[in-house]
Protein backbone atom coordinates (compact mmCIF):
# COMPACT_ATOMS: atom_id res chain seq x y z
CA UNK A 1 0.00 0.00 0.00
CA UNK A 2 1.46 3.33 -1.00
CA UNK A 3 0.48 6.71 0.24
CA UNK A 4 1.34 10.09 -1.14
CA UNK A 5 2.84 12.39 1.44
CA UNK A 6 1.20 15.77 1.72
CA UNK A 7 3.46 18.82 1.46
CA UNK A 8 4.68 19.69 4.93
CA UNK A 9 3.63 16.28 6.32
CA UNK A 10 5.65 14.78 9.13
CA UNK A 11 7.91 12.12 7.55
CA UNK A 12 7.83 10.07 10.78
CA UNK A 13 4.05 9.88 10.58
CA UNK A 14 4.32 8.76 6.94
CA UNK A 15 6.57 5.83 7.86
CA UNK A 16 5.74 4.12 11.15
CA UNK A 17 9.07 2.29 11.35
CA UNK A 18 11.28 5.40 11.04
CA UNK A 19 11.65 5.88 14.82
CA UNK A 20 12.71 2.24 15.26
CA UNK A 21 15.13 2.42 12.34
CA UNK A 22 16.66 5.60 13.75
CA UNK A 23 16.95 3.97 17.17
CA UNK A 24 18.34 0.61 16.10
CA UNK A 25 20.33 0.99 12.95
CA UNK A 26 22.92 3.60 13.73
CA UNK A 27 26.60 2.78 13.21
CA UNK A 28 27.26 0.86 16.45
CA UNK A 29 23.83 0.08 17.89
CA UNK A 30 23.13 -3.07 15.91
CA UNK A 31 26.56 -4.67 16.51
CA UNK A 32 26.33 -3.88 20.23
CA UNK A 33 22.86 -5.37 20.60
CA UNK A 34 23.76 -8.38 18.43
CA UNK A 35 26.87 -9.08 20.53
CA UNK A 36 25.09 -8.69 23.86
CA UNK A 37 22.20 -10.87 22.68
CA UNK A 38 24.58 -13.61 21.52
CA UNK A 39 27.08 -13.43 24.40
CA UNK A 40 25.25 -12.46 27.55
CA UNK A 41 26.91 -9.94 29.90
CA UNK A 42 30.12 -8.49 28.47
CA UNK A 43 32.75 -6.30 30.08
CA UNK A 44 33.28 -2.91 28.47
CA UNK A 45 36.86 -3.66 27.38
CA UNK A 46 35.79 -6.98 25.82
CA UNK A 47 32.98 -5.27 23.93
CA UNK A 48 35.39 -2.57 22.78
CA UNK A 49 37.84 -5.23 21.56
CA UNK A 50 35.20 -7.32 19.79
CA UNK A 51 33.63 -4.41 17.96
CA UNK A 52 36.70 -2.30 17.27
CA UNK A 53 34.88 0.84 18.39
CA UNK A 54 36.69 3.63 20.18
CA UNK A 55 36.03 3.92 23.91
CA UNK A 56 34.37 7.32 23.47
CA UNK A 57 31.96 6.18 20.76
CA UNK A 58 31.15 2.94 22.56
CA UNK A 59 30.47 4.81 25.81
CA UNK A 60 28.13 7.25 24.04
CA UNK A 61 26.20 4.49 22.29
CA UNK A 62 25.94 2.31 25.43
CA UNK A 63 24.59 5.28 27.40
CA UNK A 64 21.95 5.88 24.72
CA UNK A 65 20.98 2.20 24.74
CA UNK A 66 20.81 2.24 28.53
CA UNK A 67 18.64 5.38 28.42
CA UNK A 68 16.34 3.68 25.90
CA UNK A 69 15.99 0.59 28.12
CA UNK A 70 17.70 -1.81 25.70
CA UNK A 71 20.91 -2.33 27.68
CA UNK A 72 21.61 -2.55 31.39
CA UNK A 73 24.89 -1.52 33.00
CA UNK A 74 26.23 -3.43 35.99
CA UNK A 75 28.93 -1.77 38.10
CA UNK A 76 30.91 -3.92 40.50
CA UNK A 77 32.79 -2.05 43.24
CA UNK A 78 35.91 -4.19 43.10
CA UNK A 79 39.55 -3.35 42.79
CA UNK A 80 39.90 -2.63 39.96
CA UNK A 81 36.27 -1.68 39.29
CA UNK A 82 34.42 -3.88 36.81
CA UNK A 83 31.59 -2.79 34.49
CA UNK A 84 29.50 -5.20 32.47
CA UNK A 85 26.74 -4.57 29.97
CA UNK A 86 23.80 -6.85 29.35
CA UNK A 87 20.86 -6.74 26.97
CA UNK A 88 17.51 -6.22 28.71
CA UNK A 89 14.29 -8.10 28.03
CA UNK A 90 13.18 -5.14 25.93
CA UNK A 91 16.39 -5.43 23.92
CA UNK A 92 16.00 -9.19 23.68
CA UNK A 93 12.53 -8.67 22.19
CA UNK A 94 14.39 -7.51 19.05
CA UNK A 95 15.80 -11.03 18.51
CA UNK A 96 13.13 -12.00 15.92
CA UNK A 97 13.79 -8.75 14.04
CA UNK A 98 17.53 -9.42 13.94
CA UNK A 99 16.95 -13.06 12.96
CA UNK A 100 14.70 -11.97 10.09
CA UNK A 101 17.30 -9.43 8.93
CA UNK A 102 20.07 -12.05 9.13
CA UNK A 103 17.96 -14.43 7.04
CA UNK A 104 17.18 -11.68 4.53
CA UNK A 105 20.88 -10.80 4.34
CA UNK A 106 21.92 -14.40 3.70
CA UNK A 107 19.24 -14.81 1.06
CA UNK A 108 19.35 -11.45 -0.73
CA UNK A 109 22.69 -9.69 -0.21
CA UNK A 110 24.32 -11.47 -3.18
CA UNK A 111 21.57 -10.06 -5.42
CA UNK A 112 22.12 -6.58 -3.98
CA UNK A 113 25.87 -6.85 -4.64
CA UNK A 114 25.18 -8.07 -8.19
CA UNK A 115 22.84 -5.11 -8.78
CA UNK A 116 25.47 -2.71 -7.43
CA UNK A 117 28.13 -4.18 -9.72
CA UNK A 118 25.78 -3.90 -12.71
CA UNK A 119 25.01 -0.29 -11.82
CA UNK A 120 28.54 1.00 -11.14
CA UNK A 121 30.88 -1.78 -12.17
CA UNK A 122 32.85 -3.83 -9.67
CA UNK A 123 34.43 -1.88 -6.84
CA UNK A 124 38.18 -2.34 -6.33
CA UNK A 125 38.75 -4.86 -3.59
Amino acid sequence: MTTTAQPGADPLAACRISPAVDLLFSRWTTPILWTLNQSGPVRFVDLERRLGATGKVLTQRLRQLERDGLVQRHYYAEVPPRVEYEITELGRSLSPVFAALAEWTDEHLPAVEKARDAYTGPLPR
